[in-house]
C-alpha cells in the first residue's frame, strides 16, 4: 500500500480507503463478513476508514467502529459526517454549532472512540453563516474530539470561503474536500475543485470512483439484482447509458492490455493526480477489496493515459 499526505497536512492516508456508504447496517450485516472484509483491508495497508451518521441512520457507525475495535487506534484514520437530517427534530440537521456539537457526541459514541481523525461537513449550509461553521469544527479541533476537519462536496466557491475566514480569524481551516470524481465523472473535480484545493493545501478523497460498480464491469451484461443500480434509479439513470457501457468493455480491452482488473485500472487512473489523497471504496465481500489493491502499484504511461482519454471522450 501507498500512503499520501492529506495535502500539506502531517497525517497520512492510505491512497485506498475503504466506505461505509450504501453497505454497512444496510446490504451489509453479518457481522463476521464485515470483519472479513475489513481484516483483508487491514491486511492490504488499508488505514483510512470513512462513515457518515446518516449511513443507514448511525447503523453504519455502531458496525463498523466495532469491527475496528480489534485494531490498534493509532494505526487507524476514522472519519465521519455531519449534515443529513438524524430525525424530525428541527435542529437535529444542518451545520449549525448545536447539531454539530450533539452529532460529534453520537458519532463518537457509536464508533467506540475518543477522536476522529477526520470530520466532514457532508453538505454545505447555505442558512448557517462561514463563521459559524468554521468557529464550530476549529473548537472541536482544539478540545480534541476531531483532529481535522473537511467538508464534502462543496463549491469550489465556498471551499475558498472557508479557508479564507478560518485563516483571517486565525481559526483551523478545512484539510480535505469529499467530492465524487470517477472516469465517468470527471470535469467538476478537474475544472473547479482542484484549482481551489490545491493551491490551499487541501488533500482530497474522492467517493464512488468506480461508478457505483460501472467501471467494475459489473453491469456489462444487464443490472444484477440487488445491486445499486437495482435500487438506486438517480445513479442508473446517470451512469448506465449505451456509451458508458462501451467505454467500460474497451477499457477492459486496455486492462487485459496491462494485466490488471478494470477497478485497479479505474483507480490507478485516480491516483495520477498528485493532488488526490486517495479514493474510496466501497465492499460487500472481501473479494471486492482484493480486486481493488494493487491499484496504487500501477504506473499509467503517458500513452496509456492518452488512450484512456480517447475511449472517455469518444462519442461512439
Amino acid at each position: 500500500m501507498k500512503y499520501r499526505q492529506l495535502g500539506h497536512w502531517g497525517v497520512r492516508l492510505s491512497v485506498l480507503g475503504l466506505g461505509a456508504w450504501l453497505t454497512y447496517g444496510g446490504r451489509l450485516r453479518d457481522m463476521d463478513l464485515v470483519k472479513s472484509i475489513v481484516r483483508t483491508a487491514y491486511e492490504g495497508g488499508i488505514n483510512f476508514y470513512d462513515n457518515a451518521d446518516i449511513y443507514t441512520r448511525g447503523q453504519a457507525e455502531e458496525l463498523m467502529g466495532e469491527v475496528l475495535q480489534d485494531y490498534p487506534r493509532h494505526t487507524l484514520v476514522m472519519s465521519s459526517k455531519v449534515f443529513w437530517p438524524m430525525s424530525d427534530d428541527i435542529n437535529d440537521r444542518g451545520l449549525s454549532r448545536k447539531h454539530i456539537r450533539e452529532s460529534i457526541a453520537k458519532s463518537l459514541q457509536r464508533m467506540r472512540t475518543d477522536y476522529l481523525d477526520i470530520y466532514f461537513a457532508h453538505r454545505d449550509d447555505p442558512s448557517v453563516s462561514m463563521e459559524e461553521i468554521v468557529t464550530s469544527f476549529s473548537q472541536l479541533i482544539d478540545e480534541g474530539k476531531i483532529l481535522y476537519w473537511g467538508t464534502s462536496e462543496w463549491s469550489a466557491a465556498r471551499f475558498a470561503e472557508a479557508v479564507k475566514f478560518a485563516r483571517s480569524a486565525g481559526l483551523h481551516p478545512p484539510a480535505v474536500e469529499q467530492p465524487q470524481y470517477s472516469m465517468l465523472y470527471r470535469e467538476r473535480v478537474e475544472q473547479e475543485i482542484l484549482p481551489v484545493t490545491t493551491p490551499a493545501g487541501a488533500g482530497m478523497v474522492v467517493w464512488s470512483p468506480l461508478a457505483m460498480g460501472m467501471l467494475t464491469g459489473k453491469y456489462d451484461d444487464g443490472i444484477p439484482d440487488g445491486s445499486r443500480f437495482a435500487k438506486h434509479d438517480e445513479f442508473r439513470t446517470s451512469l448506465l447509458t449505451d456509451i458508458n457501457r462501451q467505454r467500460v468493455r474497451e477499457l477492459k480491452s486496455l486492462a487485459d492490455d496491462l494485466g490488471i482488473t478494470r477497478s485497479q485500472l479505474a483507480l490507478a487512473w485516480i491516483l495520477r493526480q498528485p493532488s488526490i489523497t486517495g479514493a474510496i471504496i466501497g465492499a460487500t465481500r472481501p473479494e471486492h477489496v482484493t480486486a481493488s489493491l494493487g491499484a496504487e502499484t500501477v504506473e499509467l504511461t503517458a500513452q496509456v493515459l492518452a488512450r484512456i482519454d480517447a475511449i472517455l471522450t469518444e462519442s461512439h
